[in-house]
This record gives structure tokens, C-alpha cells and sequence, in this order.
């Protein structure tokens, strides 16, 4: 079966070439990744008080502007450019709303070495549960996939995923976070692996 979305390498090379719509098109693959990305940040650092979707819209305006700084050749060089890009729009946030005006850039390193941690959590943490991961990631960031994948399932799913594996909770956490008993949260992990697993064997 052909992958239904565009080839990244493709659209990468006419980016470069000089069109936009080429270039809206790639940054468009990586949304559900940088947008679940930035939600373990305001989760940890705001408690919810931003919507992650406006924090990567907006990461997509700025990268959109800077893309000529852009020296990379391959999607995992654009993907540590987009999550430097979304370190940097993160800490702005945390500066307004911790009422300081100077950069930080102290915090934005901080930042970016959490969203690279949060990125390869997602990679590496999931993809050993999952034991098979998809053939896509052959040639595709496998990060990218999976967060492509979870963003398909139930919310109750993707929560406790993503706080078992990007955050790194303990079962005894997670059913604290999310209102459930320990029990009901080790069930609902092992189905929320098994559905996105059939996900992903969906587009092999």
C-alpha cells in the first residue's frame, strides 16, 4: 500500500526550490508531532493554560519566516529545527507569563533539550510495547508516526500513553492524574497499545 502523505524528502527539495506550497505542505506533516510535543511542555510548566495548537501554529509562522536558515537535508535535521523553533516559542510564553522581558536563553536551552528528550521518549519508549513498529519509519521519523497515531485514538487512550511514556508515570501516577483506579489504568494501557498498534499496521 503507498503512503498516503506526501514524501517529506520530496517536498523538502521543493521547499529549497522556493515553493510556499510545497513548504506549507511539509511543515503541515509535522503538526500532530510538535502540537504533542509542546501540550507535555504547557502541561508540566502552565498547567493547561495555553493551547498547545496556537503555540505550533505559530511555531509554523516562524519557521515559515526563517526557513532560508534552514542548512538541513534530511527530516530528522527538520524536525530538531522545528522543535528548536518550538523551544523558543515555549519560552516566550513562560516569559510573559512569568512577567520577565529578557531572554532567556538559558530557558530555551532548557527547553529544547526537553522537547529532544520528549521526542525521543516518544520514539523509543512506545516503539519497544509496541514490538513492531511500522515498516513507514524505514523511511520516515518514527516519532513523527506515532504521534501521528495517537492523535487518531480516544483521548483516554492518548492520555495515558502519553503520561506513561513521555512523562514517564507510574502506573500509580496515571491513575491519579486522570481519575481512575490502578487497575482500570493498567487495562486501558494495554488496550490504548493494542489499538494504536493496529494503527499503524494499518498504512505498513
Amino acid at each position: 500500500m503507498e503512503d498516503p502523505l506526501p514524501d517529506p524528502q520530496h517536498l523538502l527539495v521543493l521547499a529549497r526550490a522556493g515553493e510556499s506550497a510545497a513548504l506549507g505542505q511539509l511543515f503541515e506533516l509535522y503538526r500532530d508531532y510538535l502540537t504533542l510535543l509542546a501540550r507535555v511542555q504547557i502541561g508540566r510548566r502552565l498547567r493547561g493554560k495555553l493551547d498547545a495548537a496556537d503555540v505550533v501554529q505559530e511555531t509554523f509562522l516562524e519557521a515559515h519566516r526563517d526557513f532560508e536558515q534552514f542548512r538541513g537535508v534530511t527530516e530528522a535535521e527538520l524536525t530538531a529545527w522545528l522543535r528548536q523553533v518550538l523551544a523558543h516559542n515555549l519560552a516566550n510564553l513562560l516569559r510573559h507569563y512569568l512577567g520577565t522581558r529578557a531572554r532567556d536563553v538559558r530557558l530555551e536551552r532548557d527547553l529544547h533539550a526537553e522537547l529532544d528528550r520528549s521526542s525521543m521518549a516518544l520514539d523509543r519508549g512506545l516503539a519497544d510495547p509496541l514490538s513492531s513498529p511500522s515498516r513507514q519509519a524505514v523511511r520516515r521519523e518514527q516519532a513523527v508516526l506515532l504521534a501521528d497515531a495517537l492523535n487518531r485514538l480516544p483521548e483516554d487512550y492518548r492520555d495515558v500513553l502519553v503520561l506513561r511514556h513521555l512523562e514517564g508515570c507510574s502506573f500509580n501516577e496515571v491513575a491519579r492524574r486522570i481519575g481512575r483506579s490502578p487497575d482500570s489504568v493498567d487495562k486501558l494501557w494495554v488496550r490504548a497499545l493494542s489499538k494504536l498498534r493496529s494503527i499503524l499496521e494499518v498504512n505498513p
